[in-house]
Order: C-alpha cells, then sequence, then structure tokens
C-alpha cells in the first residue's frame, strides 16, 4: 500500500490514523519498534541480526506504529501560525543566541580526531544538507544514499563509507519530534542496520538545528554511548570536527553558530588539528552556509571563514581545495584558480532558485571591512542544478501552488480583506455623522496593517543584507495594490443585496461568501507580486518557499583515489518518489520502504576532479 505524505497527518501514508491516546513509539538507534511479545512466531521471522551485532526487526507494513515515525507532509512556510513562530524563534536566536550558545560548554568534551580509509586505501564520502523536511524528497535521498550502489549515467558508485550532513537536518524547529519524524526516522527506515563496512556520519549544524541552542543536535549526533543514527556510527564529539581522510586528504567541518563567529575552544581545537596538516595537506572546508554567494548582497557573511582559513590553515601550508555548503537548496558549483565552492542544499527542503545566482564572484568580496591580508580571486559559475531554464519555469508555478501549499496563508488573506472591506463599506455607506466617525478608526487601523504588513514581507527583519530601494518600492506597490483590490471588493459587495441585510446577517454573508473568494483572488495577487519581485533578487525565498517544491533534488558522492585524486559526482534526482511500499527486500540491510516506481538520479553535471 502506498505512503503519500501529501494525505492528511499523522500517517500521510493512506492508513487509519492511530486510535486517540495511541502512543507512537519512536525509532530507537539500536534497534526498530518493539514486536508485540504475543507474536513470537512473527519476531522470529521478522527479525535479522545486524553485522555490528545491533537487532532490528523489520516493519510488516507502512503504519507509523509499525515504523517508529510519523511520515510528515512538507513544511507548509507561508502558514500564518509557522510564519509567526519562526519569525519568534529567530529574534529569540538573534537577542538570546549568546546565552544559549552550548559551544564554550563543548571544550569539557572528547576533542579527538577521526580518520576515515576505506580497505583499498581510498575512501568515498556523501554529502547531503538541508534534509528534514517532507517524507517524500527525504526518503528519497536517503533511500538512494542507503543502496549498496548506484549506476549514474554509466558511472558505478558504491555506497560512500562516510556520510557529512551538512546543516539544517530538520525543518521547521530542532524539536526532538521533529528530528523523530523528519530526519532520524527515515534515515533509519533507509538504513536500518549497520552493514558490514560500518560507514559513519558527521554533522554540521545550520540555523534551524541551532533554534534550541543546539540541544537536540548534540543529543542526537554529539554522544558518549550509543553512538548510532540508523546503520551508520556516530563519529563526532563535539558540534565541528576535523577528519583525516586518505592520501593527504582532510575534512573539517565548522560551527559558526548561524553565522556569528568562531568560538574559542573551537579555534583552539582546530589549532590543535592545524599541527598535524602541512604543505601537502588538502582540505575539504564544510560550513553551515554558501557565504561567498551570501557576500554578494551582505560583504561581511565570509568574514568567519576567511578568518578561519587565513589563522588557521593556511600558515601550515596546506591548501582549502573545496568548500561545500548547504542552507541555499539547490546544486550550485563556482570554479577558481585552485579551489572549488560548492552549495547542495537538495537533500529534502523545498527548492531554492537557480536563475538568480551570480554568474561571477570575488572571493572574499573586496567591499568587506573585515578583509585583511587575504586577495580577493574571481569565481566563475560552472555547475547549476536545475538549470535557469527550469528554476524560471519552477517561477511560474507560484500561482498554483501558492494557495494549494499553503491554505492557511489564504485563509488569513482572506480574513484580513473582509475586515478591511467592512470597514471600507462602513466608510461608504455612511458618508456623515458619528457612524462615520467610528468605522474611520478601524479603516485607518486596517490600511496601516496592510502596509506594514507587506512592508516587512518584502524585507523581513531577519534576513540579511542590507534594504535597499527596491524593497521599498516594491513592498508598497505591493500594499498599495491589496489596497486597491480591497477597494474593488467593497465596490463589488456594496452592488450585492447583502450588506443591507439586518446586523449580523451581514458579517456572517462576508465571512461565509466574501472571504473564502477574496482570499483566493488575493494569494493570486501575492504570487504576482513575489513573481515580478523575484526579478529584482526580492522575496526570492518566498517565491519559492511558498510553493513548496519536492523535485529537483541532490547530494554529492565524492572519491578519493590512494593517489589524492578527488572526484565529486553530483547526483541529481528530477523527481522524487511519492508512492511507497514495504521493500520486498526483507533482508536486514535492506531499505524498509522501497519507491513503486524507480528513482532516477542522474548526474547534476559531469564530475570534477581535482588533482593532487
Amino acid at each position: 500500500m502506498p505512503i503519500r505524505t501529501s494525505g492528511p497527518d499523522p500517517s500521510s501514508a493512506g492508513q487509519r490514523p492511530p486510535p486517540p491516546g495511541t502512543t507512537l513509539r519512536r525509532v530507537n538507534d539500536d534497534r526498530a519498534p518493539d514486536v508485540d511479545p504475543q507474536d513470537g512466531a512473527a519476531e522470529s521471522a521478522h527479525v535479522s541480526e545486524a553485522a555490528g551485532g545491533r537487532a532490528a526487526r523489520r516493519p510488516r507494513g507502512i503504519d507509523p506504529r509499525e515504523l517508529g515515525f510519523t511520515p510528515r507532509k512538507p513544511v507548509p512556510w507561508l502558514a500564518p501560525f509557522l510564519l509567526i513562530s519562526t519569525g519568534i524563534r529567530t529574534l529569540l536566536a538573534m537577542l538570546f543566541g549568546a546565552y544559549l550558545d552550548k559551544r564554550e560548554l563543548q571544550n569539557s568534551l572528547d576533542a579527538g580526531i577521526a580518520r576515515q580509509v576505506g580497505p583499498d586505501g581510498g575512501l568515498w564520502l556523501d554529502y547531503v544538507a538541508d534534509l528534514g523536511d517532507g517524507f517524500n524528497a527525504t526518503y528519497s535521498v536517503a533511500y538512494l544514499i542507503a543502496q549498496p550502489e548506484l549506476e549514474v549515467d554509466g558511472h558505478r558508485l558504491p555506497r560512500a563509507q562516510t556520510l557529512v550532513m551538512g546543516g539544517d537536518q530538520v525543518y521547521p524547529s530542532a524539536a526532538f519530534e521533529a528530528y523523530e519524524d523528519r530526519c532520524k526516522g527515515p534515515y533509519q527506515a533507509a538504513l536500518p542496520v549497520t552493514p558490514p563496512e560500518r560507514p559513519t556520519l558527521f554533522a554540521v549544524p545550520g540555523n534551524h538545528d541551532w533554534y534550541d541552542g543546539l540541544t537536540a543536535f548534540l543529543r542526537l549526533f554529539v554522544r558518549s554511548r550509543d553512538r548510532h543514527f540508523g546503520g551508520w556510527d556516530t563519529g563526532q564529539s563535539r558540534s565541528y570536527f576535523a577528519v583525516e581522510l586518505p592520501a593527504g586528504w582532510w575534512l573539517l567541518g565548522l560551527d559558526d553558530q548561524s553565522g556569528s563567529y568562531l568560538d574559542d575552544p573551537q579555534l583552539t581545537y582546530f589549532d590543535r588539528v592545524a599541527e598535524r596538516l602541512g604543505p601537502q595537506s588538502r582540505v575539504i572546508l564544510a560550513v553551515p552556509a554558501p557565504t561567498w554567494v551570501k557576500a554578494v548582497d551582505h560583504p561581511t557573511a565570509y568574514d568567519s571563514i576567511d578568518y578561519f582559513i587565513r589563522t588557521i590553515v593556511a600558515p601550515t601550508g596546506a591548501q582549502v581545495r573545496l568548500l561545500i555548503s548547504g542552507d541555499l537548496h539547490h546544486y550550485a558549483r563556482y570554479a577558481g584558480p585552485d579551489r572549488q565552492l560548492i552549495t547542495c542544499g537538495g537533500g529534502g527542503a523545498y527548492l531554492y532558485p537557480t536563475h538568480k545566482l551570480p554568474e561571477r564572484i570575488e572571493v572574499p568580496p573586496r567591499d568587506t571591512l573585515a578583509r585583511r591580508a587575504s586577495a580577493s580571486h574571481p569565481y566563475e559559475l560552472a555547475g547549476r542544478y536545475p538549470d535557469a531554464a527550469r528554476s524560471r519555469r519552477y517561477a511560474w508555478g507560484i500561482f498554483p501552488r501558492l494557495p494549494l501549499r499553503n491554505p492557511g496563508f489564504t485563509t488569513l488573506l482572506g480574513t484580513l480583506h473582509t475586515l478591511l472591506m467592512l470597514a471600507m463599506a462602513g466608510v461608504a455607506s455612511n458618508p456623515e455623522g458619528i457612524e462615520q466617525r467610528l468605522f474611520s478608526v478601524p479603516l485607518m487601523v486596517m490600511l496601516i496593517v496592510t502596509m506594514l504588513g507587506v512592508a516587512f514581507f518584502a524585507k523581513p527583519p531577519s534576513s540579511g543584507g542590507k534594504r535597499h530601494a527596491r524593497h521599498w518600492i516594491l513592498g508598497v506597490g505591493h500594499g498599495l495594490a491589496q489596497i486597491g483590490l480591497g477597494a474593488a471588493g467593497t465596490w463589488a459587495w456594496l452592488a450585492l443585496p447583502f450588506y443591507d441585510w439586518p446586523w449580523p446577517l451581514p458579517a456572517v454573508a462576508a465571512a461565509v461568501l466574501y472571504g473564502p473568494v477574496i482570499g483566493l483572488v488575493s494569494s493570486q495577487l501575492v504570487a504576482a507580486y513575489l513573481l515580478v519581485a523575484g526579478a529584482f533578487g526580492v522575496n526570492v525565498n518566498e517565491l519559492f518557499a511558498g510553493q513548496g517544491i519536492e523535485d529537483a533534488k541532490a547530494f554529492l558522492r565524492l572519491r578519493i583515489d590512494p593517489d589524492g585524486t578527488l572526484t565529486i559526482y553530483p547526483i541529481a534526482v528530477d523527481r522524487v518518489a511519492r508512492d511507497w511500499q514495504v521493500n520486498p527486500d526483507q533482508s536486514a540491510e535492506a531499505s524498509w520502504l522501497a519507491p513503486r516506481q524507480p528513482l532516477r538520479p542522474r548526474l547534476a553535471e559531469p564530475p570534477t576532479t581535482l588533482t593532487p
């Protein structure tokens, strides 16, 4: 029976929800949900021993009680309550982030340096980021990562021995339940037990992981016992890490607390790591956000990375050959004289456009006040996924997807427009006397609320970068358009007989008839605004977040040969699976669920090779 995550929660699977009062058993790192003790025969048939000695019972169905987690629908990013709660979390993180910062406390934890080498002296390594969203997209990527081998455009790529999660492992917030349902559960289902090669997992925290001060992240990925995440061993002892790779390569994962700074214990840790680097060392730097792109609008964004490279890595003579990041939900590669800058945030979250990416950037930017000795170098956009033409076509999908993906947002628009219409109708139908003065106050309030709302929408206070004239022009223009729509709606409503009915029938009729219609119409006006604003680089994130596009996902598979050659395979999935079944392969390592229609991975661009 298929899992359809576009269906209603809690299971999003076409299954009946659990009875009231039922507590779903959470996924455990060591085993799957427990078997009914009265079903001994079934238990023996469904329990197998993993290579690492851990038992895992395979689910016999797709009910959440069998899976141990609840597959979730994609996050509706424009839902009113989510917008409010996310804004509050962002504000609290900005105001109290220093007080919630647990990185200094990690100084008491082990400061080990990991080592990862494959049996042939080389290594296969996967990189995935921005993964903990809707089940279809997240599990499609996890399923591909977990397969013993992928054949992609003629390349046979075995399962990686090392997996790096590059940030934002969960959305929208770092609650424990969200991690269980949106991240750990799908990855447990993809690789239920530890295979013989015992792959290892490392994770970089992103801004969404930081919303609870990193509490849940540390509990999941930084532990001294039960160091398992599905079939992967967890390999780090802090929220940042260093891994020695074959042939002089190193993987360094940074935690900059949502772009604030690098703490002293972290720098001290990497000072010790730097003692093992030398002129023959080559470094892969995994960071939470592609600040080399964000620095185009926010010149100080790259300062932390520049400081780290300039003060920690450069004095050793080692070279940073590759910077990888998520945060922007697409694949993009900038090529420079001796370094590749790759964004690959296609692990599950909504698609972010590529057609507005700058074709050329300078890193570090020349106009940052914090730049010291680092020389700026030009980087050219060498590859992107999806391509610019497809990204533009996706942008036009805002008209049908905005109301379908965000019914709460459409309802909010309808409610606000209904209140605006009633205020306007009150003034229009009472040209003189006390009634006009009474109704003029709510009308003025509604006009102010409308203009302030669209102004903040054009440039949210929590967004990075500067507020330019185009933000004000587009925001004011959008506000005037919404007020004009409200005036037109008021004129049409007064032409109908409902407003002359005895009170409170006019208000009831407005809520039942006017609200839904004007809500849909105003959502299309918002869609038109987003499309126009996106052309000027404004509200680009909202243009695509409002659509919640699940397709066009990507992750990286890297190969380090024993001679030091690094090959990067960007694996893309044009369409994620939406119909799942219990995997007919009942072997211990096989994924619990398999797509009814096979996933068709391909290369987003030809492999990129870095020679020693």
